[in-house]
C-alpha cells in the first residue's frame, strides 16, 4: 500500500501516516513486496522481520524530511541504493525504515571543459557511461554488477571492480558529495576543483562509510575522455593458481599496465564448464588492454603469460574478446547454479596473491567447503565464494571464513578491498583495526550520528 496525505492511521502504524503526511503521495510504501525486498541485498542473509516502511526518496528534501522525523523520534534509518551490495549493508528489519534512494536517477549537469559531472545517487553505472558517450566521456569505476548497481551505492561503499588495477578504486573518480547528515542537514564536502586542501577532507571519509555517518544524495564525479585505440584481449589457462598468480605479478613487475588483469580459479572454471557446457579446465587469466600502445602491450604481456606456462589467446576480435570476457563475468551465475552462495571479498599485496589462493584451497579442503575464488589479480583482492546447501552458511562456512579473513590480515591484507563491511564482516573489525582506532572510528561515527539512528548495527556492530 502507497500511504497518501488521508491514509487513516492505525495505533501501530500512526508514526508512519505521519511520515507520509510530510512526503509527497506514494512516497512512502508499507507494500508487502517493497518491505520483503527491503530485507535484503545481494549478500545471501536477511534481516530479522521487516521493516517499518520504505521510502522512496524521489528528492533532496525527501531525505531531510525522512531523516529529521527519524532523528527527533530515534527512529533508526537504513540507506538503499540498488540493492545489489554484497556485505548486508542495505539489509533492514524490525523497526527500522528503509531509505531508497533508486528513484534519484538524474544527471544534474555534464561539464566538458572541468571534466565532471553532477549525478543523483541512483543513477546504475551503466546508465551514467551510455549517456555520457555523446559527451566523448566515462566515469572509471566498473563493478561487475555496473548493469544493477548504483553510482551511490558504489561511493558509499567504495567499490571497485575490474578496470581498478589501471583506474583505480571508486574514491579516485569523485570530487564532492552532497549528503544529509542524520538530523536533516544538508552540507557538501569536496570540490569541484582539481586541488582542494582546505580543512579535513570530509568527502574522503564520506567515499566507504556505508550510510553511517550520512545520507549520500549528490556527487560530482571526475570524468575521463573516451580511451583511443582498439582494445585488446587475452585469455590464459594455467595448471593451477600460483602458477597463475605468478605470471600476473610478472606482469606488474615489467611496468606493464593492463586494463583489466583477473584470474578464476580452478574450481570456478570447473563450476563454469559445467554450468556453460564449454569444456575449459585449469585456472583463468583475462586480461585487456587498452589505448594506442594496446597492441605492443598485449603482444608484451603474452610472452610473459607463455614464460610462466600459460596457454594463451590474444585477439582484437570483438566477438572472440566477449567470449573470454565471459569466463570471468559468468562465474557468479555459474556459482548460483550448484547452491546458496556467500560472496567474500578479502585483498592483500599484490606479491602475496599466489599465498592468499594456495591458503583458501587449504582452507577449503581442511573444513571441507566449496570455494571456488575469481580475484582482481591487478590490484589483489580476491572474491572467495563459499557455495553452500541450505537457506544459511554453516558453522563450517564460518569456521573457513574466520581462518581466511585472519590470514588476509596476516598476509598484510584487509577483510574487505570493494564490498565493504556491512553487517557479514563487523566482528572481524577491530581484528584488522585494532582497539584505539575502532574506538576512534566509532567515535567519529557518533559526531556526524550522536543519536545513532543511520545503520545501526552496520560496520561497527
Amino acid at each position: 500500500m502507497q500511504l497518501s496525505h488521508d491514509t487513516p492511521a492505525s495505533s501501530s502504524d500512526g508514526f508512519v501516516s505521519e511520515l507520509a503526511a510530510l512526503l509527497p503521495a506514494g512516497v512512502v510504501s508499507v507494500e508487502e513486496a517493497d518491505l520483503e525486498a527491503a530485507r535484503a541485498d545481494k549478500c545471501g542473509h536477511r534481516a530479522q522481520g521487516r521493516p517499518i516502511c520504505v521510502v522512496h526518496a524521489g528528492s533532496v528534501e525527501d531525505v531531510q524530511a525522512t531523516l529529521r522525523f527519524a532523528n527527533e523520534r530515534r527512529i533508526p534509518v537504513v540507506p538503499r541504493g540498488a540493492g545489489s551490495g554484497l556485505a548486508g549493508g542495505a539489509n533492514t528489519g524490525t523497526g527500522e525504515i528503509s531509505l531508497s534512494l533508486a528513484r534519484m536517477t538524474r544527471i544534474l549537469e555534464v561539464n566538458a571543459a572541468d571534466q565532471l559531472a553532477v549525478v543523483e545517487p541512483g543513477i546504475l553505472n551503466a546508465d551514467l557511461n551510455a549517456q555520457l558517450l555523446e559527451h566523448g566521456m566515462w566515469w572509471a569505476p566498473d563493478p561487475a554488477s555496473k548493469a544493477i548497481s548504483s553510482v551511490g551505492g558504489n561511493i558509499a561503499t567504495n567499490a571497485g571492480g575490474l578496470l581498478c588495477t589501471k583506474y583505480g578504486v571508486t574514491r579516485e573518480a569523485v570530487l564532492a558529495l552532497d549528503v544529509v547528515l542524520a538530523n536533516g542537514e544538508l552540507i557538501k564536502v569536496g570540490h569541484r576543483t582539481v586541488k582542494g586542501v582546505t580543512g579535513l577532507d570530509l568527502a574522503a571519509l564520506m567515499i566507504g562509510s556505508e550510510g553511517t555517518l550520512g545520507v549520500i544524495v549528490g556527487a560530482t564525479v571526475k570524468l575521463r575522455p573516451l580511451v583511443p585505440g582498439t582494445v585488446w584481449t587475452l585469455g590464459a589457462f594455467f595448471p593451477d593458481e600460483r602458477s597463475a598468480a605468478s605470471a600476473c605479478a610478472a606482469v606488474t613487475a615489467a611496468h606493464q599496465r593492463p586494463a583489466i588483469m583477473e584470474l578464476v580459479s580452478r574450481v570456478a572454471v570447473r563450476m563454469l564448464a559445467r554450468y556453460t557446457g564449454d569444456p575449459m579446465e585449469g585456472a583463468f587469466v583475462l586480461i585487456q588492454t587498452d589505448d594506442n600502445d594496446a597492441a605492443d602491450v598485449a603482444e608484451k604481456i603474452e610472452a610473459i603469460l607463455l614464460e610462466h606456462g600459460g596457454k594463451v589467446s590474444r585477439t582484437d576480435d570483438p566477438a572472440r574478446a566477449d567470449h573470454l570476457v565471459q569466463v570471468r563475468r559468468q562465474v557468479h551465475f555459474a556459482y548460483e547454479s550448484f547452491g546458496n552462495v556467500l560472496v567474500e571479498d578479502v585483498a592483500v599485496p599484490r606479491s602475496r596473491l599466489a599465498d592468499m589462493f594456495d591458503a583458501c584451497n587449504a582452507i577449503a579442503e581442511k573444513y571441507d567447503v566449496v570455494i571456488p575464488i575469481s580475484a582482481h589479480a591487478g590490484d589483489g583482492n580476491l572474491h572467495p565464494t563459499f557455495v553452500f546447501d541450505g537457506a544459511e552458511p554453516s558453522e563450517a562456512v564460518w569456521a573457513a571464513a574466520d581462518e581466511m579473513f585472519t590470514t588476509a590480515i596476516e598476509l598484510g591484507g584487509t577483510l574487505t578491498g570493494e564490498h565493504g563491511i556491512g553487517i557479514l564482516k563487523s566482528r572481524w573489525l577491530g581484528q584488522e583495526l585494532g582497539g584505539t582506532q575502532l574506538e576512534l572510528q566509532r567515535q567519529i561515527k557518533a559526531v556526524f550520528d550522536p543519536n545513532g539512528i543511520l545503520n545501526p548495527g552496520k560496520v561497527f556492530g
